[in-house]
């Protein structure tokens, strides 16, 4: 698989992806779309996109604005996140796609459905937290200790990836927080817009998706299951045969 990072500009923004190209003898479907989640960087999907590969699909990994390889940008609109991965597709000239986002980046992914459902084969959004609604009460972040799980993941991120970690803008958690704090009305109207099969992969302790959303937004989307894991927030990392066990058959199929 092709590893060197091309940057591309895109409104005014320099995004960076890796493309494996299309493998000799590859099979007849989409593209795979690989998109990570906040504070990480493309590389999470290194072994996941391997696997694909060798079963001949063509794997275009993505580094969101602010992280890796992708310039770091005056804002940080969730939505901005989303046009930025449907621009590079333009540029691409896909014409339909695989997504598989993770956290931010299954929000991402799960935009660019609602908006664009004719380019979207099928989709994956693993542990992404549900935007919140009307009638939900405000999202509260009291002063606390953190958590076992989450001190694991942040320790183990640092380990694994610290290019991803010391690259990441870390002026966007403001942004981030505020964005959680405020209603998103419009995505929720949009998901029945979702025309492509849909898998939402949720965690166990140290999980970001509420249950309740969860079973609302599994209930808007025309053609959707879910998969729980025991895991955190991070399925493809820390369990990663579940995840492609769960997954490369989704994707896979035709």
């Amino acid at each position: 698989m092709e590893t060197t990072a091309i940057r591309v500009t895109l409104d005014g923004v320099q995004i960076a992806y890796r493309d494996s190209g299309v493998p000799v003898g590859g099979v007849d479907l989409a593209p795979v779309i690989l998109v990570h989640g906040m504070g990480g960087d493309g590389h999470t999907w290194d072994r996941f996109a391997h696997a694909l590969t060798v079963r001949g699909r063509r794997v275009i990994i993505v580094d969101l604005r602010g992280h890796g390889r992708s310039a770091h940008t005056p804002t940080y609109l969730f939505d901005e996140f989303a046009f930025d991965v449907l621009r590079l597709c333009d540029l691409l000239k896909l014409s339909q796609a695989d997504f598989v986002g993770h956290s931010l980046g299954g929000y991402a992914v799960s935009v660019i459905a609602q908006v664009r459902p004719e380019l979207v084969r099928r989709l994956v959004i693993e542990e992404s937290p549900l935007p919140r609604r009307l009638t939900d009460p405000k999202a509260e972040f009291p002063a606390r200790l953190p958590t076992l799980p989450e001190l694991w993941h942040a320790a183990t991120s640092v380990v694994r990836s610290p290019r991803a970690v010391f690259a990441f803008d870390r002026a966007m958690t403001a942004a981030a927080l505020t964005q959680f704090h405020t209603p998103n009305p419009q995505w929720w109207q949009r998901l029945p817009d979702i025309t492509a099969r849909t898998l939402i992969l949720a965690g166990g302790s140290g999980s970001m998706v509420d249950p309740d959303k969860l079973d609302a937004a599994v209930a808007a989307i025309p053609d959707c299951t879910t998969l729980k894991f025991a895991c955190g927030h991070s399925i493809h990392r820390d369990r990663y045969r579940d995840f492609e066990n769960a997954v490369l058959p989704f994707v896979m199929a035709r």
